[in-house]
């Protein structure tokens, strides 16, 4: 690696971190081409499985929750295809977050010839599973997109603001994984726990039901939850028609860009010890 990266690399502020990231970029590329297509070499299907795996999921989650549990959205002859895409498009903002901090804890602790043997970013890591997860929920996303279209469910024109109702989120993931990827080196057991708040993050979530469904003494617990206004923005604006909700995108977007400071700092500070630790 260059000079000229390697500086780039240092540092614990955001305006570093987007430096490394410029400076970086075709090592990130790659790094991510070989982690997305790396998942499925060898199997017989291959990419396929991108596809197979959500739908399969989202067969099972559908008959579960709209047949045996009588789950609905509230909307208008609703029907069983309906209840799926809506519950599909939260499985979506719920599978990016899984993806990305399932994996946060190993991303160093697997990877330990980069920081014994080279000059490495390793604060790019993060950043390669978030963009590989991001691949994997625009696969999912194309497919809701045909499914709607299958069903002659219309597509709002709210849809072109998917990718900002999601911009607190992704922000929020990446300072959650850098966090996570550095406290992964140093607490081995991480990796087992974080699988399971993510399975918590899901079922204490809109995902699977609206949020008025819940009383509202638990209504402001899944406020907390990072994913639960991502969910219900991206379908307010891609299937239902209505307007985000700017202040409290606003406040996330804030909290977003303070969480992604953060995880970096954080990272940057404590990657010092990591070779000693490896």
């Amino acid at each position: 690696m260059n000079d000229s990266r390697i500086a780039a690399a240092s540092g614990g502020t955001p305006a570093a971190a987007v430096r490394g990231l410029i400076a970086n970029r075709e090592l990130l590329a790659d790094l991510v081409k070989r982690d997305f297509l790396g998942r499925y070499r060898g199997s017989a299907l291959g990419l396929a499985w991108s596809l197979l795996h959500p739908l399969f999921m989202l067969a099972v989650y559908t008959v579960v929750f709209s047949v045996a549990f009588k789950a609905r959205w509230g909307m208008a002859n609703e029907s069983k295809v309906a209840f799926g895409i809506v519950l599909f498009s939260g499985m979506i903002v719920h599978g990016f977050f899984a993806e990305c901090l399932n994996r946060a804890p190993d991303l160093v602790t697997s990877r330990p010839n980069f920081v014994k043997k080279v000059v490495f970013p390793l604060e790019i890591l993060p950043w390669m599973a978030l963009c590989s997860a991001l691949l994997h929920a625009l696969i999912s996303l194309a497919l809701l997109i045909a499914f709607c279209v299958a069903a002659g469910i219309p597509l709002q024109p709210g849809t072109v603001l998917v990718p900002v109702v999601l911009l607190p989120l992704f922000l929020q993931t990446l300072g959650l994984s850098w966090i996570l990827a550095s406290l992964g080196v140093y607490l081995r057991d991480l990796s087992h726990g974080i699988g399971m708040l993510t399975t918590v993050a899901l079922f204490f979530s809109p995902v699977f039901y609206p949020v008025d469904a819940l009383p509202p003494v638990y209504r402001a617990f899944m406020a907390w939850n990072p994913i639960t206004l991502p969910v219900v923005q991206l379908r307010d604006v891609m299937l239902w028609g209505n307007a985000p909700d700017w202040t409290a995108w606003s406040v996330n977007l804030a909290a977003g860009c303070a969480l992604g400071a953060l995880g970096y700092w954080w990272f940057q500070k404590t990657r010092r010890g990591f070779a000693d630790v490896l």
